[in-house]
């Protein structure tokens, strides 16, 4: 049957007719006289027996006929037939798409630098001059980098900074308000920036943006290029087959960790350290030791994270460090409690069953187990997998794989 369908053009369009008048008779059937149940029935019957027999393109082409004149008779087509089509179509893409983020892909976006340098968050730079139209266009789609600048239209003060707000689905925006003094004296005037950026609290402060702030004419309020986090897919499938192993990239939910900084409605994603059972520690040289064993640069999966310098530098990769080492490093975790479940390099800390213990890549920027200790792995969504945009930025391209190869 398979082959005479590819082949035959008749025989595919006496298939295609022969389901669409079944469709509308089962519909429809309580509806028919039993005089039209007979005769519809009756042409569905001989079509189908020429269908399923080596019969000529012409004999077919007359049933085809026949039970088009009989469907007209008994039968009533569907109204908006066309708009009917498309919602079928459109409806099954949609279910296919939700079946597909359900159980193998999701999309994820990360929305802080806690795993630079191997995915980065958003990010915040000054500019001096705005570039062209082209280059902008350029610039966001490849490299996901937008450019914000206001100008003060005379001299004048902040007097609000709105939250960003959806605009739409993919917008979104933010309301800033300036009071000006003008020529025709004082007035207030609201600024709308669309695709406002999405962490305004880093973005005020990488800005220096603050109400009662002044400014004189044409001076700039603002002028900062926003660099969008890495968006990729998550591999909801592996975990289904095997348990998630040390050093992959995990992306999980908040819910259920329990601490002053931790929401309950995000998702993190961070590397995995610890398994239920294992008893951990962080040695003043950087390095983990689990179960007494210490992990270094030939770890699978911790090939790059171990590979560091001395000193450290923003994001390079300094191995993971303890609450002391931390301070060592930048007395201001003095008052900042960067690593309080690791105080010295000879604290542990045993990870009940049933639970993990993850870590960032970029340790000393990182809120991780470290702080707030482990979490369910109920909470797991899947492991890192595909960086499908920006192709490029921060002079490097993460796009695809390569945010997984260890060297």
């Amino acid at each position: 049957m398979t082959i005479p369908w590819f082949l035959s053009k008749s025989l595919r369009e006496a298939l295609e007719g022969y389901k669409h008048v079944k469709k509308l008779y089962l519909a429809q059937r309580d509806l028919i006289s039993p005089q039209g149940q007979v005769e519809v029935t009756t042409a569905l019957t001989q079509i189908h027996a020429k269908i399923n027999s080596k019969t000529s393109d012409e004999e077919i082409q007359k049933e085809i006929t026949s039970l088009g004149k009989v469907a007209e008779k008994w039968l009533k087509p569907y109204p908006h037939s066309e708009w009917r089509e498309n919602i079928e179509v459109l409806l099954v893409a949609i279910a296919v798409a939700m079946a597909v983020r359900t159980f193998f892909l999701q999309p994820f976006k990360i929305p802080t630098g806690s795993m630079q340098p191997t995915l980065y968050g958003i990010e915040y730079e000054p500019f001096d001059d705005k570039p062209s139209a082209l280059k902008r266009y350029w610039d966001a789609c490849v490299h996901g980098e937008f450019y914000h600048q206001l100008l003060a239209e005379d001299d004048g003060v902040i007097v609000s900074i709105g939250k960003p707000e959806k605009a739409s689905r993919f917008v979104n925006k933010l309301i800033l308000t300036m009071g000006y003094t003008g020529p025709g004296g004082n007035y207030n005037k609201a600024h709308t920036i669309w695709f406002a950026p999405e962490d305004d609290q880093k973005f005020r402060a990488k800005a220096g943006l603050y109400e009662n702030r002044r400014f004189k004419k044409g001076d700039k309020i603002f002028s900062m290029k926003e660099v969008t986090g890495d968006h990729l897919f998550v591999d909801r499938l592996t975990f289904n087959f095997r348990k998630p192993e040390r050093g992959d990239v995990v992306v999980f939910q908040t819910r259920g960790i329990y601490h002053p900084s931790m929401p309950q409605d995000q998702f993190y994603i961070k590397r995995l350290v610890g398994l239920g059972g294992e008893t951990l520690s962080i040695g003043n040289d950087h390095h983990t030791v689990v179960d007494g064993k210490r992990l270094d640069a030939s770890t699978p999966h911790f090939e790059k994270v171990y590979t560091f310098e001395s000193k450290f530098e923003e994001n390079h990769y300094f191995g993971h460090v303890n609450q002391f080492a931390a301070e060592v490093v930048d007395p201001k975790y003095r008052m900042y409690q960067l690593a309080p479940n690791f105080p010295t390099e000879s604290s542990t800390f045993t990870v009940p069953l049933r639970r993990y213990m993850v870590f960032g890549d970029n340790t000393m920027n990182s809120s991780d187990s470290r702080t707030w200790g482990t979490f369910p792995q109920e909470n797991i969504i899947g492991k890192s997998f595909f960086v499908y945009w920006p192709i490029s930025n921060h002079g490097e391209s993460r796009f695809g794989w390569s945010h997984l190869a260890t060297r």
